[in-house]
């Protein structure tokens, strides 16, 4: 892994150089979404026997995390593309699972300052959930699947409006449909299967069991470590390729 600490390191730096705009920018779409699903709609509901917003937050962090996780996609298309950076670490001494390892982790710090945030903002409205070790935990896998993803995307994509298609077409309908604002439980037999499928809806599943404190879903975990491994390694193919 040689160079890694270099790649993480200008993450780092990057995060810290934006960190004011990146943390107003990662408190505007919870906020939104606090109020308009929580407050507004959902100030009388319950879900599963809880208050809806208790359900509602640890669905919110799931889907934060994982744009903030794929988000890492962006960084990497504005350094191939303009900065022309990628190129600079194709002639450097730094192995390709060195480079993919220090991207993810880039796209999984984001995500988890992210989640920060949103928490920041629940403990202001009052809203309180447990946050131990499993928490942080399902964040951390459901952020490493996604930058993992992202990472993979930007080595595929060859513009910008490729990448607006992917965000359209995939991450935009997981953030509604990834088990984030309503139990998937509750649709029909046809349309639950599918939604079985999506990494976010086991994310959401995870993140919120942990938030109410109770055992982790083994299926879950056990699938978002997969994830996490497959993840890995189609980023770390597609570096090869876009090297070779």
């Amino acid at each position: 892994m040689r160079g890694f600490g270099a790649i993480y390191l200008r993450e780092l730096l990057i995060i810290w150089h934006r960190l004011p705009r990146m943390l107003l920018s990662f408190s505007v779409s919870p906020t939104l979404y606090l109020v308009a699903f929580g407050f507004g709609l959902g100030k009388n509901l319950t879900v599963e026997g809880r208050p809806y917003l208790e359900f509602l937050v640890p669905g919110v962090v799931a889907a934060a995390s994982m744009m903030q996780g794929f988000g890492i996609n962006v960084e990497i298309n504005v350094a191939r593309f303009y900065l022309r950076i990628f190129e600079e670490f194709q002639a450097a001494p730094i192995s390709n699972g060195a480079y993919v390892l220090g991207e993810i982790l880039g796209g999984v710090t984001r995500a988890l300052l992210s989640t920060l945030v949103i928490l920041a903002i629940t403990a202001l409205a009052g809203i309180h959930l447990h946050l131990g070790p499993a928490f942080f935990l399902g964040v951390f896998l459901n952020a490493f699947v996604f930058a993992s993803l992202g990472v993979t995307s930007a080595m595929l994509i060859r513009s910008h409006a490729d990448q607006a298609l992917v965000t359209n077409f995939i991450i935009t309908p997981m953030v509604f449909l990834g088990g984030t604002f309503f139990p998937v439980e509750g649709l029909p037999e046809w349309a639950r299967l599918p939604l079985k499928l999506l990494p976010l809806t086991h994310a959401s599943h995870l993140i919120r069991k942990a938030a109410y404190g109770e055992p982790l879903p083994l299926s879950s975990l056990i699938l978002l470590l997969v994830l996490s491994a497959l993840g890995f390694f189609l980023a770390y193919h597609s570096v090869n390729r876009a090297k070779d």
